[in-house]
């Protein structure tokens, strides 16, 4: 009967760990599932391999890897607050499962080389603005990026000049997707081994843009001041009020402006009249005989 039946406040959060939350890089896993789709498919496009099912691996890798496993990096890498990597990965994931469902039904119907040709011309555009940006993110995404836009035009002008095999202009295409996907091989290798290994092992050349210095001293930073706003009381000024007064003159020393004690006034004035100094003259004379007398 003695037991405390009172429930504790609902909305009372529970204590949390002081530990933060740690999340990994996805980025190698996002390369790594572009580079080895991209570089199976444009083997095939350099028409080195002839077999009739060799597309069969690709779309394996095309919906899986290259599709799925990069779509999951990219929805880690908004989470982690990197606007570049999640736009990435999660439209080339887009790529790679459009083509997933794409491929197979290019058979079934008629001529499509035109349309073909416009799909692949868009994501040249997308990869070539992609490309500006890496400008800021590291030389090895850069080459990756300035190497699929490449790929892209060339084989979107292949698709435009389609015939019975494939066009050199697309086995050109196929011969820049192999430099992609190893190029992309070698920045997911690069980020697993350096962070493993603690230590710049495979260098990536980070090209991070260095941020603006604010004027002013911090508190002003963080406030949002500028450095005109903080260099005012330097100059004599004293808040809004003194705007257009100039500076205001130093203050008098201490030494001037101690009031004396009262006698000292009285004495002192009388020190410097001359009737004042004839008056305690005789009045001391007065003084002196009856001191003596007494």
């Amino acid at each position: 009967m003695n037991e405390d039946t009172r429930s504790r406040h609902p909305e009372q959060p529970p204590a949390g760990d002081p530990r933060p939350a740690v999340w990994g890089d996805p980025a190698p896993l996002g390369l790594a599932g572009f580079a080895l789709t991209t570089l199976l498919l444009s083997i095939i496009n350099t028409n080195l391999l002839k077999e009739s099912a060799a597309i069969i691996p690709v779309l394996g890798l095309a919906a899986f890897y290259g599709g799925l496993a990069q779509f999951a990096a990219g929805l880690m890498e908004f989470r982690r607050g990197n606007t570049f990597g999640a736009t990435a990965f999660v439209s080339f994931a887009a790529f790679w499962l459009s083509y997933w469902w794409i491929a197979p039904r290019l058979a079934l119907v008629g001529d499509s080389h035109n349309a073909l040709g416009l799909f692949l011309l868009g994501w040249a555009i997308f990869t070539a603005y992609m490309t500006v940006a890496a400008l800021r993110v590291s030389l090895a995404v850069l080459v990756v990026l300035a190497l699929l836009t490449l790929t892209f035009l060339l084989l979107a002008i292949g698709a435009f000049q389609t015939g019975a095999e494939p066009h050199v202009m697309t086995q050109v295409g196929g011969w820049f997707g192999i430099a992609t996907g190893l190029a992309a091989w070698y920045a997911s290798a690069a980020t697993v081994i350096n962070e493993t290994h603690a230590r710049t092992v495979l260098p990536v050349g980070p090209r991070r843009p260095h941020r603006r210095a604010t004027k002013g001293p911090p508190e002003m930073a963080r406030l949002g001041g500028s450095g005109a706003t903080s260099a005012a009381p330097r100059s004599g000024r004293r808040g809004p009020a003194a705007a257009g007064r100039g500076p205001i003159p130093r203050p008098r020393s201490r030494t001037r402006s101690r009031p004396p004690t009262a006698p000292q006034p009285a004495l002192n004035r009388r020190s410097r009249c001359p009737r004042a100094r004839a008056r305690s003259r005789r009045s001391s004379a007065e003084i002196r005989p009856g001191q003596s007398s007494s």
